[in-house]
Parts: structure tokens; C-alpha cells; sequence
């Protein structure tokens, strides 16, 4: 059949990030990664220590800024990179490692409206966790909220706090459900980060997890395969034969298949995952990234299927 899902421009079929961003700003724009020099309870030894057993000593930052730089000279930076690519983009800051919302209001206050002042910056992605989200904190999100155009990330990876215990995530799914609902009942736009091939995670099991984010219908989701990074708790695992990675025919499969399940308006920020090539133990598949995104686009013309599709 011809493509005619409603939320494309480029014969996707699934509703992209890009598309939405042009849509919503009339041109191109791009995340900004920053690095606010923040940490995470699950580090600090406040609910663990130690991140989660895939995340790297960046706190899965290694592609934002320098953390010993002040944000003003994080922004330059990666803006004039990028902008060799995309000459008149505009810009959305991103603060992606580790927690952003884990320091005093004060605190990112000053880190927020930095980068909220570079000229051209349309909006704001700040990275967090579901139980770092107290009183004080979503008022101010609530105020920045009706300034700029503001997504908060939760890292819910899955709904299984079995798993969630195994990779050290070290909240509940209860924890991530209330810091969700805090969110949302403030109007705040929220993108929920799931991980495909978590050790002990069956395809059904992944499959659930997108099937309870899709009923709550975040603005946006991200997926992730999981990738092995050198030095962490996770290459110690993979290197004692404790789980297996994911093929890309495997990843395909149940990134397609997640994909039917969730609402046609939730925009997919995100369909596969990066790593750093010097870092990266496995998959090594994942560094070939169009292809897994030519993949994911094959199969899902050859089971003539979209977003959506398969919703509950």
C-alpha cells in the first residue's frame, strides 16, 4: 500500500521527531547536548552507587559538552559543529548527562537559563529521573514550561523493576509513574527512554513495556538498544557470559513491533542508540546507523504496517 500515515513528510512511517520539530518551528532544528556537571542518587550513594550498570562514567553524556566548561562555551561549541550540516537551524538545549533536575532550584536555575539565552534557542530537553522531581523543582519547570517549549526525559528503560533492580536503576515503576503523572498534570511535556535487549528481558516482556508507556501517551518516546561500553558494571557481565546482545534482525523485529503499539500522535525522538566507536563493545551493528534505520523502514513496508497500527 502507499504510505499514508499522517504524521510524515519524508514516507516514514512513524511519527518523527524531525517532522514534528518542522512542523512546530518552520525550519530545522537541532538538540544542543550539554553537560551540567550534575550527578544521580544512583551514583552519590543516596539510593545506590555506581549508575546504572550500563551507563558511562559520563553518565551517559559522552556525546554533550565539556562539564568543566561553563554552558555558554559548551553551546558554541557543539552549535558551530553542527551548524556546518544545518547553517540555519535553530536550537533546543539539551541537558543530557546524568540527572538534571538533582541540585538546588538555584542551582538550575543558572544552568537553564544560559543556555534558554543563546540567540536561537527555541526550546529545552532536560534528562532526568522520576524521583527527582520535587515540589520546588516542578514549579519552576512549571514557569519554564510557559516561556519555552520544554520536554523532561525520564529513563524508565522498563516497566520490570526486576530488571530495573539487575541494571541498578535503583527506582520502582510506582517511583517512575508518580514523577510521570506530576508532570503531566502540570502540562509539561514528557519522553519516556525505553531500552530493547535489557539481560533477562524476553521480546514479549519489551513488547509490554511500550504497550503500558503507549497508554499513557507521552509526547514523546525514545528507544534504545542496549549497547556493552567499556568500563562499566555491564562489560563485566557480557565479558562472564551472563547475557547475550541483540541481533540487528532481532532489534528490527521488536523495534517494529513497538512501534504498532504506540499512538499514532507520541513522536519517536529516537530509534536506535549511540555509542562511542573507542568505547563500544557490542553491538557493533549499532554504529551503522542508517542502516538500522533503513532496516526498521524495510520491515515495516514488507508487513505493510505503521505507528499505531497495533495501539491499545
Amino acid at each position: 500500500m502507499n504510505n499514508t500515515f499522517k504524521y510524515s513528510g519524508d514516507n516514514k512511517r512513524y511519527h518523527t521527531w524531525n517532522y514534528h520539530l518542522r512542523r512546530k518551528f518552520g525550519c530545522k532544528v537541532f538538540k544542543v547536548p550539554l553537560n551540567g556537571g550534575f550527578t544521580c542518587p544512583n551514583r552519590d550513594g543516596t539510593r545506590g552507587t555506581g549508575g546504572c550498570t550500563y551507563c558511562s562514567a559520563l553518565g551517559s553524556g559522552d556525546f554533550a559538552g565539556d562539564a568543566s566548561e561553563d554552558i555558554h562555551t559548551q553551546f558554541t561549541a557543539v552549535k558551530e559543529r553542527m551548524h556546518k550540516k544545518w547553517p540555519s537551524a535553530k536550537y533546543i538545549a539539551y541537558f543530557q548527562a546524568n540527572t538534571n533536575t538533582y541540585a538546588p532550584v538555584c542551582v538550575l536555575k543558572n544552568k537553564f537559563e544560559a543556555a534558554l539565552s543563546e540567540e536561537n534557542t527555541v526550546g529545552l530537553n532536560i534528562a532526568t529521573r522520576p524521583d527527582c522531581l520535587p515540589d520546588d523543582v516542578l514549579d519552576y519547570l512549571s514557569e519554564l514550561n510557559k516561556r519555552t517549549y520544554l520536554i523532561v526525559e525520564l529513563g524508565l528503560q522498563t516497566i520490570w523493576d526486576k530488571t530495573g533492580e539487575r541494571i541498578n536503576r535503583c527506582h520502582t515503576y510506582a517511583e517512575f509513574l508518580d514523577g510521570y503523572f506530576k508532570l503531566k498534570e502540570r502540562g509539561i511535556n514528557v519522553c519516556v527512554h525505553l531500552i530493547n535487549g535489557l539481560p533477562g528481558e524476553t521480546k514479549e516482556m519489551m513488547l509490554e513495556s511500550a504497550a503500558a508507556v503507549s497508554k499513557l501517551m507521552p509526547h514523546c518516546v525514545k528507544l534504545h538498544l542496549l549497547h556493552v561500553l567499556k568500563g562499566t558494571r555491564l562489560a563485566e557481565e557480557y565479558a562472564r557470559g551472563e547475557f547475550k546482545l541483540l541481533t540487528l534482525e532481532e532489534y528490527v523485529d521488536i523495534t517494529v513491533s513497538q512501534l504498532e503499539l504506540f499512538n499514532e500522535e507520541t513522536v519517536i525522538q529516537r530509534l536506535t542508540g549511540d555509542g562511542a566507536a573507542d568505547a563500544l563493545i557490542g553491538p557493533m551493528w549499532s554504529l551503522k546507523k542508517f542502516v538500522v534505520l533503513n532496516e526498521i523502514d524495510k520491515e515495516m513496508i514488507k508487513r505493510d504496517t505503521y505507528q499505531g497500527a497495533a495501539a491499545p
